[in-house]
């Protein structure tokens, strides 16, 4: 009998170890089920070089998780492919809270639509956040004929092929921001696509082409100081750092929206604690008079959601810029 008690106990430590082994093996490792998480440094990936709008809200929101997590939240830069690197990467990270990716709408939205080859898919990512969203802004330049967005439609209208638009690149969001109003307001415009919206803003400013969409607080000096005129916004309301330009929607347009936005993901599999928990801290950091400040005097709207809202967000605009994609017929290798 004092074997059988002693063989049962032996039994009994056995199946323990295994079970504790296991747990250990889990994505996310025990520590963060049992609630000490984060126990050491996180990585909050950019994946743009650093300078850019990207790098600047990355930058910010990384010092306020810092301080509402108690751990210090590195910026990573990890630039290329429009962002597709630095968002492979964590898309392929370790699911454990530790390597957090600063998500948007080039690297989560478009690219799915116009590169043929992506490395990773959306079901790979956990979402946290939406940060913030800032409108695509029409402009043209200071000697351009048309003066309002309807002398704008009406031009190009009258005169199909004569007009150039800009972009940052072939398949940037400007560009089938433009893609998406000629289909709607059935006008025909020649597309000029540059390396990066600081070359296509300067040819804009020299005359070299009629018009430009592009992110609102890259453009937003050039409207303040004159050298070019704003036209529309792309988002649903007016953004308060444009007041007295209209938006597309409410210039005949019902529903035309062509935004750029930021968020905060992680890897798929991220324990849903660790999510909840980089939600509310996320959601504290956004609140903060300095963030809010510093994002909204360059015309972002800042937002802070729930991580259902937000992966819902994520498939609503992964399906708006798939269908302008196809009707442009955009494609990257």
């Amino acid at each position: 009998m004092q074997h059988d008690k002693q063989s049962a106990r032996r039994r009994l430590t056995v199946l323990a170890a295994a079970a504790i082994g296991a747990m250990a093996m889990l994505p996310g490792s025990l520590m963060a089920q049992t609630g000490t998480w984060p126990a050491k440094q996180l990585k909050l990936v950019v994946p743009f070089p650093a300078g850019g709008s990207t790098d600047s809200v990355g930058r910010l929101l990384a010092a306020e998780l810092s301080k509402e997590l108690g751990q210090t939240v590195v910026v990573e830069n990890k630039g290329g492919a429009n962002g597709n690197i630095g968002s492979d990467a964590v898309a392929k990270a370790e699911p454990d809270g530790y390597t957090l990716l600063l998500s948007g709408v080039g690297s989560n939205a478009v690219s799915y639509a116009v590169y043929q080859n992506m490395p990773y898919r959306n079901s790979d990512f956990s979402h946290i956040s939406l940060l913030a969203t800032g409108p695509n802004v029409l402009v043209a330049n200071t000697e351009f004929p048309g003066k309002t967005f309807a002398d704008f439609i009406k031009l190009a209208r009258e005169n199909p092929g004569k007009y150039t638009h800009a972009s940052s690149g072939s398949g940037s969001s400007g560009h089938l921001a433009m893609e998406m109003l000629k289909q709607d307001a059935k006008i025909d415009l020649v597309h000029v696509p540059y390396k990066g919206g600081a070359a296509a803003i300067t040819d804009l400013i020299g005359g070299r082409v009629a018009v430009l969409f592009l992110n609102q607080d890259a453009l937003l000096p050039q409207v303040a100081s004159g050298k070019v005129r704003a036209l529309a916004v792309a988002s649903a309301k007016r953004n308060p750092a444009y007041p007295d330009t209209p938006t597309v929607a409410e210039s005949g347009y019902p529903g035309f929206s062509a935004e750029s936005w930021f968020g905060l993901s992680a890897p798929a599999k991220t324990p849903p604690a660790v999510i909840q928990r980089l939600n509310q801290a996320t959601v504290k950091a956004l609140s903060s008079p300095d963030v809010r400040q510093k994002l909204e005097s360059v015309g972002f709207v800042v937002v802070g959601d729930d991580p259902k809202s937000f992966s819902a967000f994520v498939d609503a605009e992964i399906a708006k810029w798939s269908k302008a994609a196809k009707a442009s017929g955009a494609k990257l290798d």
